[in-house]
């Protein structure tokens, strides 16, 4: 009895150095697309009044582990039954990955004019805001459910060919922490200007230390949103550029005495800019037609 109860015991030990090997490695693939979903998450959840900016993103938050609830059964299942489709599933998130980081770096050499400007918030009646506020959060979780898939999918695709147990284990886990991390750091973020107000605050003396904090605080919160938005947008590159060296083997094969990073920035930059291109095109056939 007792023999049995040590050998269930290393049994568990074993399972869990697998576990945190795999989700080391799994971690590592994932970190630079959690890069861009803390970019786009900072963003979402700010420009709401101060009051608000905690619940909105608690809201956010719930909607956020409800889709990594509906995302993970299904992942499991295709991997279980179809192992293919997450090959499948890798490849198509590379393509949109790296149209994404296109469309970013394409934005910024060339910025055209949007229609959606934000309202201001003290011209408009307290209904009105609160429905100022579903429209961002269902907007903000719509983009989370889309960049949990690619997490949860890169995730799955490093521990594919390992026990469903070990799957299921290193896939949750990794869900999990990017969850609470990244909203958890959205957070601090968003409340940074507030709370360099309040040290500027804290006392009457002008110019005093607490005061150069609060006014760094302040001003370092569009420089904290705007160079995460940048490292996002490399990240999303470099990210969908391995997807496509480590699932595609021919292209892997030509380019496996270049430095790993270049090749894959690069090849995420071209795919990216390629997928742009057929999107515009199909974007004005579209328009040209539908205006005839």
């Amino acid at each position: 009895m007792a023999s049995g109860f040590f050998a269930l015991l290393d049994d568990i030990a074993t399972l869990m150095d697998d576990v945190s090997v795999m989700a080391k490695v799994a971690g590592k693939k994932t970190a630079g697309i959690l890069g861009d979903d803390l970019a786009v998450n900072a963003e979402k959840a700010s420009g709401f009044m101060s009051s608000r900016e905690i619940p909105v993103l608690w809201s956010i938050t719930k909607g956020s582990l409800l889709n990594k609830i509906i995302i993970l059964p299904i992942a499991f299942l295709l991997s279980a039954f179809v192992p293919v489709a997450i090959t499948v599933i890798l490849i198509l998130g590379g393509l949109y990955l790296a149209y994404e980081g296109a469309e970013k770096i394409y934005e910024f050499f060339f910025p055209h004019a949007h229609a959606e400007e934000k309202p201001a918030l003290q011209d408009m009646s307290e209904e009105a805001i609160l429905k100022y506020e579903k429209e961002k959060v269902k907007s903000a979780i719509l983009t989370d459910f889309i960049l949990s898939v690619e997490i949860i999918i890169i995730a799955l695709g490093t521990v594919t060919g390992e026990e469903l147990i070990n799957q299921i284990i290193v896939v949750t886990l990794i869900a999990l922490v990017a969850t609470v991390g990244v909203y958890g750091i959205v957070a601090l973020i968003v409340r940074m200007d507030e709370f360099g107000a309040k040290l500027i605050d804290l006392n009457e003396e002008e110019d005093s230390f607490s005061d150069k904090v609060g006014k760094f605080l302040v001003s370092a919160l569009p420089v904290v949103i705007k160079s995460l938005s940048v490292i996002g947008t490399i990240a999303l590159l470099l990210v969908s550029g391995g997807i496509f060296t480590h699932n595609l083997h021919f292209i892997h094969d030509l380019v496996e005495s270049w430095p790993s990073m270049l090749v894959e920035f690069l090849l995420g930059l071209v795919v990216g800019f390629l997928v742009l291109l057929l999107v515009s095109t199909g974007k004005n056939v579209y328009h040209s037609i539908a205006g005839k």
